[in-house]
């Protein structure tokens, strides 16, 4: 699978281990950057990787900032994206099996590298399951293009 990442200030060590993980287990990464602990905004990241995304040229995505919740309010500013900032292995889950979600977002100063590394493997590894799950994505999508 091709994996878009990206990170802020607030999660440089976690990206690069989410990253260095994801493709020892045989993923693409394609990273979005920071790649030195240098201060920037973290809408610009998080528009380049969902973009990424409703482009086609990724599959998922995994943002990590201070607390998540940033990244995931920018990225879903991005026609046809949904992202979930999280911090726990049911959620992880979850949000794949019910709402399709393209995008985690992690906090850096929320939960440690190594839950961080699991929730992605979880999120990356888990499929859709449709049915009554994808009438209610559909809601979702038709508020999206209503307003």
């Amino acid at each position: 699978m091709k994996i878009a990442i990206g990170c802020d200030h607030g999660g440089l060590e976690h990206k690069n281990a989410i990253k260095e993980f994801l493709e020892n287990q045989g993923h693409e990464v394609v990273d979005f950057g920071i790649y030195e602990q240098v201060s920037v905004d973290y809408p610009d990241i998080a528009k380049k990787v969902a973009l990424s995304i409703k482009n086609g040229e990724c599959q998922r995505g995994v943002l990590v900032c201070g607390t998540g919740i940033g990244m995931s309010i920018a990225a879903n500013k991005v026609k046809g994206i949904r992202a979930a900032a999280l911090s726990d292995h049911f959620s992880a889950k979850y949000t794949r099996l019910h709402n399709d979600t393209h995008i985690i977002c992690l906090g850096g100063r929320v939960v440690g590298v190594g839950v961080a590394i699991e929730l992605a493997d979880i999120f990356v590894n888990t499929e859709f399951e449709g049915g009554r799950h994808q009438t209610r994505v559909d809601k979702i999508t038709a508020i999206e293009n209503e307003n």
